[in-house]
């Protein structure tokens, strides 16, 4: 006699994937102050702030140059280059000096994670300093996977960085959210045919509701309900 067992079909991994900088932590202060170290170490004097945070989404390259103002605007990259070491030493030796989660963060990461969530960092950090830091701030098991500039052959804006890290998580593209706070973040995630939810409290310059994504949120409060509104029953 034969038996036939049924087996209940295995709900799908949800995976959530956040940007780092701008968007799981306020970094700001501390590239700020490694810029501006670099432009000391150029005998000028310190940038404004808020010339420099905008830049922050650009990389350390964009950073110093904005630092130094008109002077560099027509630089080739290549001309920035020595530059680099410098701004990368003061940053590692002060990664997390005063850089701290954005308000909310952490409840909402704990709630995430009771509901079953996968998490994932996707970041054009080097994957070395994003570690460092959310080993620093005592994040980084809360996420299954972490992946930097580095870790995949591309990076943001090409879509591969964000489906790579989404497989490495052990999800697929339909059943994951990006959360980021800049154009390319928007950029990346529609790309990758990922829907993308963008925090309006980080570093983009136009507001980043300007790259339509899918839900923008303005604490992190407001991430389940934008999860619930976008995906429906799959929160």
């Amino acid at each position: 006699m034969s038996v036939s067992v049924q087996t209940a079909a295995r709900p799908p991994v949800r995976t959530i994937v956040f940007d780092l900088d701008g968007t799981l932590i306020d970094t700001a202060p501390d590239l700020i102050a490694a810029t501006n170290h670099t432009l000391a170490s150029l005998g000028r004097a310190p940038a404004e702030s808020a010339a420099l945070r905008n830049a922050v989404s650009h990389g350390a390259l964009a950073m110093i140059r904005a630092g130094i103002g008109d002077d560099a605007r027509d630089w080739p990259e290549e001309q920035l280059y020595p530059l680099l070491p410098t701004f990368l030493a003061h940053y590692e030796d002060n990664i997390a000096a005063t850089s701290r989660p954005f308000d909310g963060l952490i409840d909402t990461l704990d709630a995430l994670d009771d509901a079953g969530y996968r998490l994932a960092v996707c970041t054009n950090k080097q994957e070395r300093l994003a570690r460092r830091l959310l080993d620093a701030l005592g994040l980084s098991a809360r996420f299954v996977v972490i992946a930097g500039r580095d870790t995949f052959p591309v990076y943001k804006p090409d879509p591969g960085h964000l489906t790579m890290t989404v497989d490495k998580a052990g999800g697929s593209v339909a059943h994951a959210v990006m959360i980021g706070d800049s154009g390319v973040d928007v950029a990346t995630a529609k790309n990758a045919g990922v829907a993308v939810i963008a925090v309006s409290f980080g570093y983009s310059d136009p507001p980043v509701a300007t790259f339509a994504p899918d839900a923008v949120i303005d604490h992190y409060d407001a991430l389940p309900l934008a999860l619930l509104r976008l995906k429906g029953n799959w929160l």
